[in-house]
């Protein structure tokens, strides 16, 4: 159903807001999310209210985006202009107060005094200058679904507003999306060249949000590969901070969400901006600070490079953008973030669906992929408990190392003499499913599809195109290359019972050129576009196939891949310390459901760090878990380790998937993560070093129900032998060699046990925070002691007591 609104307009001094009458017919029940009023829209979330007006001169002047506000007149948000600016242009000289340059608008464009940072620049025969005002607009009771983009979807309500410049023969259409439920508006913009000459768009930004300067700063995620989504907060000072990626992919080194958070806001209290972008490619942000007190947020499109010629009657829409408010520091964005990533972004037949525990083979045994190897370790996986085992790179013809394979999907026979199907029968019979690794944006030189069709490799021409990790990028603006990856993914996983994949991409796009385009600037964005398309058409026919993405780690953890796909390799680094960093960092903006995260060996390959087993699990197991392990090489003790880790967490899987979670503010190079509330939660309290006669540890739990009774209980985990070294002499009747033949023996059959800690109390004192048992302090063990040291953990699981 649509809402259709009239509009009169009479000139006030200052820019100020027409008067506007419209008429309205809304066929839904209940309250509405938008309305018109007096030239104001009103867009509404559970708790959230976003205002804009229509000024006197057809712009678009945004007045308030915070907590819920009852619907009135917003006069007191709007600055009055009662005194001329000096230097300012005027923007009509009838009403000599009114200069866009002071004004918060919605989308800002080149030529008419605004002299902040721009969110678009469209090159029409008439130059860069572009004047859209206000047209029409229309509300629809849907989530208004992009044509060639992935965007959210669910139940939701749509505002689109045109503005339009005759003159110049173009229209933007601000398409803004209400998800009511959990606190996110999303925005997105559609260009349409109304004129009769062709025209350019050079850079485009999703969405413009101009605030009052509260003493702001921006928390961004950064890094690299095995270093990714680091948290690095900075203050918002007078120019622009801009980060963004030029790869070809959202990329490893900055995400493109990010939040804003008021001076004073920490993980609980105070207000906190959530932005992130339903889009995989090369992107930019910028927030800017301005002389008169105004801060700008653009997200969108990365312009370098970029450039989408428009003929007369065409349009191109941009990626969605989605917005969060919350006065309850940075965990109320997060839990808003996540509502909707599991709501409306997650691909619907995921929703809410546990994810299995995987067992990956990739660093049990690399390249040396053997079915009578892989049969040992899926025998191992199932006794330990496992659910899905995934065969990782080297199943397929030609892949016996790095250097050749991709491109070339048929399965290698001598490395399956039954084939996939029959040992995909084998896993059946284990109670294992059976998943499958690609890399199907690839080709290595060394293949027979390079062979065939060197032409479908990425290259500029006359120039010999450069390798990353011994491969080219396809060329995905081509039309056959899009058909054949359809078709060679789509073949393999008709021929055995495959419920799972991981699809990787494992380098960053160079020599972006392709003859399949009608100008060098739409590249990067036709890659992406037909990279969104061909997953569409490999799963959409396949529901029953899981998708995990991957791109050397976390390179393209984002909005647009998850719309595919339920989860996303975090990152290539399996040390549980990295990860404490690299997950938390992305709990700022991705539920725990979609960060897949791996029990691996150590020292770890990435950093050569020991660390427990039971560490290994408590970081992963705030995720979907797996494990990627040389299981033959496990001992006795760690077998057991293994087995009681994925008992417990199929015992909570949706809790610790789906729970709220919080991040906690923590002193001392410690980190604490809680998911879930109410009536059960799961806190795992980790520490990065151990002080000597360390102090004890706080451990508050919040989400309670303040009068009802809990139980808190330390999960029981093993202390490995091995780990106490030659302090085992302090226990022993006789001297023993710690690293000896008789210890590494025994350390095989038994261990000690971690601290048997339990706690009772209601909420409210709960939530003030347990006093928990002491650390080992240097002068004994018993079953009491918190045997944490260098990069130790626990995790306690809170539970409501049953009344007698």
């Amino acid at each position: 159903m649509v809402w259709n609104g009239g509009i009169q307009a009479r000139r006030t001094a200052a820019c100020a807001a027409p008067r506007i009458y419209a008429v309205f017919v809304r066929a839904t029940k209940g309250p509405p999310l938008i309305e018109f009023r007096d030239g104001v829209f009103f867009l509404s979330t559970a708790n959230t209210s976003y205002w804009f007006g229509v000024t006197a001169h057809g712009h678009l002047e945004h007045l308030h985006y915070g907590r819920r506000l009852p619907v009135q007149d917003p006069q007191a948000l709007r600055p009055e202009r009662t005194a001329q600016r000096a230097s300012a242009i005027v923007y009509d000289p009838a009403d000599p107060r009114c200069t866009l340059d002071a004004l918060a608008l919605e989308y800002s464009t080149i030529g008419q005094g605004d002299y902040r940072r721009i969110p678009c620049r469209i090159l029409t025969h008439h130059g860069y200058d572009l004047d859209p005002v206000h047209r029409t607009h229309r509300i629809t009771a849907d989530a208004a679904p992009a044509l060639t983009l992935p965007t959210a979807d669910g139940p939701a309500e749509s505002l689109h507003v045109t503005l339009g410049d005759d003159r110049a023969g173009i229209e933007l259409t601000l398409v803004y999306t209400v998800f009511e439920d959990v606190d996110v508006i999303a925005r997105r913009v559609i260009v349409r060249n109304t004129g009769d000459a062709p025209a350019t768009i050079e850079q485009l930004a999703s969405v413009q949000l101009d605030l009052p300067d509260r003493g702001l700063r921006v928390l961004t995620l950064d890094g690299d590969w095995i270093a990714e989504t680091h948290t690095h907060t900075r203050a918002v000072t007078p120019g622009a901070f801009v980060t963004g990626s030029t790869t070809g992919s959202s990329s490893n080194r900055h995400n493109p969400g990010f939040l804003i958070l008021e001076d004073r806001a920490d993980e609980d209290r105070g207000r906190v901006w959530g932005v992130n972008l339903v889009y995989s490619g090369s992107h930019e942000a910028s927030v800017s600070l301005d002389a008169h007190g105004s801060v700008r947020v653009h997200s969108g499109i990365q312009p370098q490079a970029f450039a989408w010629p428009i003929a007369p009657g065409e349009e191109f829409e941009s990626p969605q953008a989605v917005l969060t408010f919350s006065d309850e520091g940075c965990n109320g964005a997060s839990d808003r973030f996540h509502r909707f990533v599991n709501r409306h972004i997650v691909p619907e037949r995921f929703r809410e669906v546990p994810r299995p525990v995987v067992f990956n083979s990739w660093e049990a045994v690399s390249f040396d992929v053997d079915e009578r190897r892989l049969g040992r370790l899926a025998k191992q996986a199932s006794a330990l408990g496992m659910e899905l085992f995934v065969i990782d790179d080297g199943w397929f013809a030609g892949r016996r190392d790095d250097t050749g394979g991709l491109g070339d999907y048929g399965v290698d026979t001598s490395r399956f003499p039954s084939g996939l199907a029959a040992f995909g029968d084998r896993l059946k019979r284990l109670n294992l499913r059976m998943g499958l690794w690609f890399e199907p944006e690839m080709v290595n030189e060394r293949s027979a599809l390079y062979a065939r069709h060197p032409d479908w490799a990425m290259r500029v021409p006359g120039k010999a195109p450069r390798e990353g990790r011994h491969q080219l990028v396809l060329d995905l603006c081509n039309p056959d290359v899009c058909d054949y990856i359809v078709e060679q993914v789509g073949a393999v996983l008709d021929s055995a019972d495959i419920t799972y994949v991981k699809w990787d991409m494992n380098r960053h796009i160079a020599d972006a050129s392709s003859p399949h385009v009608a100008h060098p600037g739409m590249v990067a964005h036709r890659y992406i576009q037909n990279l969104y398309a061909v997953l569409a058409r490999i799963f959409a026919p396949r529901p029953h196939v899981l998708l995990e993405m991957c791109s050397s780690g976390g390179n393209r953890f984002d909005l647009g891949m998850l719309r595919h796909s339920a989860m996303i390799w975090a990152s290539d680094d399996t040390d549980p310390i990295e990860r404490l960093e690299i997950q938390q960092g992305l709990s700022h903006l991705y539920p725990p459901s979609t960060i897949s995260a791996h029990v691996s060996a150590a020292p770890h390959a990435q950093t050569l760090r020991d660390t427990p087993l039971s560490t290994r699990f408590n970081v992963a197991a705030f995720g979907a878990l797996g494990y990627e392990y040389d299981l033959d090489l496990l001992t006795s003790e760690e077998r057991k380790e293994v087995r009681d880790q994925i008992a417990f967490y199929l015992a909570h899987r949706e809790l610790l998937q789906f729970g709220r979670f919080r991040r906690g503010d923590m002193p001392r190079d410690r980190y604490r993560w809680q998911a879930g509330e109410g009536d059960e939660a799961i806190v795992g309290l980790f520490q990065r070093r151990v002080d000597a006669a360390p102090t004890p540890d706080i451990l508050p739990i919040a989400g309670l129900d303040p009068d009802a009774a809990y139980v808190v209980r330390a999960k029981p985990q093993r202390l490995m032998i091995e780990r106490f070294g030659n302090l085992i002499n302090h226990v022993t009747p006789m001297r023993l060699d710690p690293r000896g033949l008789v210890l590494q023996t025994v350390g095989r059959f038994h261990s000690l046990r971690d601290a048997a800690e339990e706690h009772r109390g209601t909420g409210s004192l709960l939530a003030e925070g347990i006093r928990l048992n002491d650390q080992f302090q240097g002068t004994e063990y018993n079953e009491s002691i918190r045997m944490l040291g260098d990069h130790g953990s626990t995790l306690y699981l809170v539970e409501k007591e049953t009344p007698r």
